[in-house]
């Protein structure tokens, strides 16, 4: 007798199949797709795992928990820590799921590394490198946050303001060598060296900013130097230089003459409505007035909120 081969199916073609059964019958919609009528009765019953899952997958073998009170309690105490901003572990998961399990009287739970691998899997976890660092909000961060986003509205609906003059400017802190955090190497070794250029602490500043309707204004980097570096850079870029590589009021003064004041259209429709954070360049009365003369408006985000309100340039 042969042996029959096997064969998988994803689960798009099974869906197909069950909504072929549920106007046919099981029968039909076997003979239809060339199945085992066996097999419809099961993906009829497994319906909704099939519409939970990547349409392309071919089988569901996640595995069910023994403990799925646990792994839920687990899984929520994850997303709280991660909502508060705290880096988990798998090893802080496997503490804090034998404290959970002491608590539930599960004395057959070791909450081992591969029990916490397939955990992870059940839930779709896996480990991130860090991609950025967030400052702690204040207590009334929300009352603040609507208070800002209320003065905004207001500006922008008194001066009529439309996505092309409402700007935003930030300053980006860059390195001219960013060595990466993990590679790719044979398990089992015991030294993973990364070569670098040796210039990874030495930074640059770039000032980057956009309007809401998408235009961006040319850049300006800051270098940190007395002297203007002696490169052929394009032309659509402003090149500064201060002691610290970062912003000051000198530039930023600079900044508003040679990239806000020669933005498109300014010489037509000089009003436009600039938002920045609260560094002290920024907020200066000598800024302050260099925007009035060009009939701007300005808005500063609290402290403590950029996360909140500052949109990625």
């Amino acid at each position: 007798m042969m042996k029959r081969k096997h064969v998988s199916y994803t689960a798009d073609f099974k869906l197909n199949a069950v909504e072929k059964a549920n106007e046919v019958g099981n029968r039909e919609a076997a003979r239809f797709f060339n199945v085992d009528e066996s097999n419809i009765r099961l993906w009829r019953r497994n319906k909704t795992n099939f519409e939970n899952c990547d349409r392309r997958k071919r089988a569901d073998r996640r595995g069910k928990p023994h403990w799925p009170e646990l792994e839920a309690e687990i899984n929520k105490w994850i997303l709280k820590e991660r909502d508060d901003g705290k880096a988990v572990s798998t090893v802080s998961i496997r503490m804090k799921a034998r404290v959970i399990a002491r608590e539930m009287n599960i004395v057959n739970f070791s909450g081992g590394p591969t029990w916490c691998y397939r955990f992870m899997k059940r839930n779709n976890l896996v480990i991130h490198s860090r991609s950025t660092v967030g400052q702690k909000l204040p207590d009334d961060w929300g009352k603040k946050s609507d208070d800002f986003l209320t003065f905004c509205k207001q500006i922008i609906v008194e001066n009529n303001f439309t996505e092309d003059l409402i700007f935003n400017m930030d300053e980006i802190p860059l390195s001219f060598d960013i060595p990466p955090t993990r590679t790719v190497n044979v398990q089992g070794a015991s030294s993973i060296p990364i070569n670098t250029t040796g210039n990874e602490r030495t930074s640059f500043t770039v000032v980057l900013c956009c309007a809401a309707n998408g235009l961006k204004l040319p850049p300006m980097l800051i270098f940190k130097r007395k002297t203007l570096p002696k490169e052929n850079f394009p032309k659509c870029v402003e090149i500064r230089t201060n002691e610290n590589g970062w912003m000051n009021e000198q530039i930023m003064l600079s900044w508003l003459q040679t990239i806000w004041r020669k933005r498109k259209n300014s010489f037509f429709r000089p009003k436009a409505f600039l938002i920045m954070d609260s560094m002290k360049s920024h907020a200066s009365e000598n800024v302050k007035n260099a925007l009035k003369s060009t009939s701007g408006k300005i808005a500063i985000i609290p402290g403590g909120l950029i996360k909140k309100l500052q949109p990625s340039v």
